[in-house]
Formats: C-alpha cells, structure tokens, sequence
C-alpha cells in the first residue's frame, strides 16, 4: 500500500495527495509511488479523469537534495529513469490530468505540474525549476515541457536563472492556466475534472495523444489524426453525440465513454 501518497475517487475523479508534508518532498520512495499511481489511475475504469494536489500548504517543493548527495553518477542516472517513468506515466495518462498547485512547486515538484494536461494554482503559489543554483539542470522533463507550454525565451529565462514564479506572473506567462484563492483551489480542480469525467472519454484520450505529439513530423501528425478522427466514428459517444445534437442542441450530451 501506498504511504506518501493517497489515491482516492470520487465522481468519477482520481484524486491525488502528495503525503510527505511540510514540503512533499520527493524522495525515491515518492516518485516510485507516483509512477505506480499513474498505472492505476490509467488502468481504473472508475478513474475517468485525476486531480494531483499535495498535503498541506505546498504541492512539492522538488528533489530531496540530500538524497542526490549520497549518489554517483551512474546511480542518479538509475534515478533519472525513474524520474522519467513517474512523468512520463502523468504526462502520457490516457485521461484529462489537473495539477492544483497550492503553494510551492518547484523543481521536481514544477515539473511534476508541468506533466499534468492543466494546472490550476492558488494565488499564493510559486513555481520554479531552481536546478541551475545548484549547478545542474532540471532532471525530470522540464527542459522540455517548458518551452513547449511557454516559449522557449521565457522557458531559457526561468531555467537559466532559477528565479521563482508567482501565481500572477505564472498565469500571464502561460505557466499555469487559472489562479484561485487557497481556500477553493482543490474544489475548484475537482469541479473541473468532474466536466471532462463525463465527457467522452475516448475522443478525450485520442484528442490528448495527438496533442502530445503535436510538436513532431505534421505529415506523421495528420495521418494520425485521420486515422483517429475515422474510428471514432464507430464509437457509442459518437452516436450519443450525434442524437443529441439533433434532439436537444450542441453540449447536452450524456456520454458512456464508450
């Protein structure tokens, strides 16, 4: 059973609580437990879409840095690939991924938002990947996820000073897409994913893939899309969809996700 981290499911939302307060921290046994949550909440028919928050005041303050020091070289590369499986499994999660990112997130911890398809921050949060102050760079995706969600000047910015980013400035730059007071930040994600849970989950999952292929060859990229675009054609949602449009008007429709 999981202890740094809870899983927990209502209305059709996968939520999850970083347990390792004051800061969630992320240790080995953290990210190793991230990773086994994103195989869950994919593989959970109950799961139809995931908030990730963290316990407490902040969403993650990053790596444990005293960890890193115990380690060689090879042994931080074992490490990275297990950085990579836990994102990659939150960023490639065949379902819509709210982060509400209450209080810090930084490092580890931002690139963990950065996974997410949203993030949805409170108006005292702060974000960051502040690596380069220690002499090395982000690990866990962030030179990559970065520039694609931001730009890449303001991502080279952020990265090559290590400057933190406050709520305000983080929604102006694109960084995060809504801010809300504290107190209403988890309610607030919940509510959200509850609106993409009922929604049709296969055109959900296939529009999400093609998307995060989006920055690849437009050729392979609009293959895909036509390929994708005619199966869903023989989907249940498609015919749901469709019957309501005619009957009811656009928006109105009950989906099964099938």
């Amino acid at each position: 059973m999981p202890e740094l981290l809870e899983l927990e499911v209502t209305d059709g939302v996968g939520i999850v609580h970083l347990k390792r307060p004051p800061l969630n921290i992320l240790n080995r046994a953290l990210v190793t437990e991230l990773a086994d949550a994103a195989l869950q909440a994919g593989r959970s028919p109950e799961i139809r879409a995931v908030v990730i928050s963290g316990e407490g005041r902040h969403f993650s303050a990053g790596a444990d840095v005293g960890e890193f020091e115990t380690m060689g070289v090879s042994e931080v590369h074992e490490y990275g690939k297990l950085l990579d499986a836990a994102f990659r499994g939150w960023a490639d999660l065949p379902k819509v991924t709210i982060a509400a990112v209450n209080g810090y997130a930084l490092g580890g911890g931002c690139e963990l938002a950065l996974a997410a398809d949203f993030r949805f921050a409170s108006d005292r949060a702060t974000l960051g990947l502040p690596e380069i102050q220690l002499g090395i760079i982000p690990g866990g995706g962030g030179t990559q996820r970065l520039p694609r969600l931001i730009g890449a000047a303001r991502a080279k910015e952020m990265i090559f000073t290590g400057r933190h980013v406050k709520a305000e400035e983080a929604l102006a730059l694109g960084l995060v897409d809504a801010v809300f007071p504290a107190a209403e930040l988890l309610e607030r994600a919940v509510e959200a994913a509850c609106r993409y849970a009922s929604g049709p989950l296969v055109a959900l999952r296939a529009a999400k893939a093609l998307v995060n292929r989006a920055d690849g060859d437009i050729e392979v990229g609009l293959d895909l899309e036509r390929h994708a675009f005619s199966m869903l054609f023989g989907t249940e949602d498609w015919r749901t969809g469709a019957k309501s449009l005619a009957e009811n008007g656009p928006g109105k429709a009950i989906f099964s996700g099938r």
